[in-house]
């Protein structure tokens, strides 16, 4: 295993921003900026012995800064949505950005994806960690966080992911790559089978209502494998609130989900110790340039993002996000490569 570091850029502010580059001895790459700690690139073998960045992002910080998206970043403190932009905690209510219609989205404005990270750099590993400080976004009290990601020689990618609260408060984390296995292109030949029954219902804003819809006999059921563009422009209430999938699916088991290309010959399991996963396909990323010269839109990939459900505060029997006083948390999601 190595690591290689080098300049990527920098900030507005004139901050420095690194990648991280881990290899295994298979060759599969992993690149980390301490930007968002962001995954700018992950390269995986396909069918033919050759590497294939399954991630979108892109190759400068100013298009990381001025884009949205939140291509291959750490969220937080809250990922997905709370509705109404606020919540209520020990009797006291804390107003959020508004920067997704009334909700708020992924952490605000200037959430952890749009954060300068401090890395460790181990063996097989690089730990990304900042403190989060009280009242950043809105949310109360210090919360101390930090993010793993780990490259195996069984072309696997963990990511850990671990808070410590100093004062009550909500939490909410995950990764927002965008995974295409033919490294570019529509991702709607790709076939996916999601280990799940039951999606969460969203209203018109994509925010859950709270209800749980059984996924037989419609555009959601991933139990049997299918490709993703088998029934995303179908005649469905739920598809027409985010113009394709940006669901969060109720998981079965550890094992959330399985993304495979009959064209690159790729395979990617995703195992979680996490209740849901949100299956966005792009739909509202807008054509713009990618990395190396490349170019991305709506529903060039997919995002299998693993998750508490969103809006959890606001609904009774949803898991809870509430992180106590003195309490820590601790998750993780693994990404296996192979071949099918």
């Amino acid at each position: 295993m190595t690591v290689t570091t080098s300049i990527f850029g920098h900030t507005k502010q004139g901050e420095t921003v690194t990648a991280y580059r881990v290899e295994n001895r298979t060759g599969m790459q992993l690149t980390v900026l301490d930007y968002g700690a962001t995954i700018q690139s992950l390269r995986v073998p396909d069918r033919r012995g050759e590497l294939t960045d399954v991630v979108l992002g892109y190759d400068t910080v100013a298009e990381y800064e001025e884009n949205g998206g939140d291509l291959g970043a750490t969220i937080g403190r809250v990922g997905n949505r709370i509705g109404g932009a606020e919540f209520s905690l020990n009797g006291k209510t804390y107003p959020l950005a508004k920067n997704d219609g009334e909700n708020h989205l992924h952490g605000g404005i200037k959430g952890f994806d749009k954060q300068m990270w401090n890395v460790e750099v181990r063996e097989d590993a690089l730990v990304c960690s900042r403190l989060s400080p009280d009242g950043e976004e809105g949310y109360p009290g210090n919360l101390w966080v930090r993010v793993t990601f780990t490259l195996h020689e069984a072309n696997a990618l963990s990511i850990q992911y671990e808070a410590r609260a100093e004062k009550d408060t909500l939490v909410n984390l995950t990764n927002h790559s965008y995974f295409n296995l033919n490294g570019g292109g529509s991702v709607l030949d790709h076939e996916l089978q999601v280990f799940a029954s039951r999606i969460t219902e969203n209203d018109a804003g994509c925010l859950p209502t709270g209800r749980l819809l059984e996924v037989e006999q419609t555009p959601f059921d991933f139990r049997i494998p299918k490709q993703i563009g088998a029934e995303i422009d179908a005649d469905d209430a739920q598809l027409r609130c985010g113009g394709g999938y940006d669901h969060n699916y109720v998981l079965s088991g550890r094992r959330a989900a399985v993304l495979r290309s009959g064209r690159s010959g790729i395979e990617m399991i995703v195992e979680t110790d996490q209740p849901g996963m949100q299956v966005y396909t792009a739909n509202g990323l807008t054509q713009r340039p990618g990395k190396q010269g490349s170019t991305m839109g709506p529903r060039d990939a997919v995002c299998l993002e693993t998750q508490l459900f969103p809006n959890g505060i606001h609904r009774y029997g949803f898991p809870s996000p509430v992180l106590r006083a003195g309490e820590s948390m601790y998750s993780e999601t693994v990404f296996s490569f192979g071949l099918c």
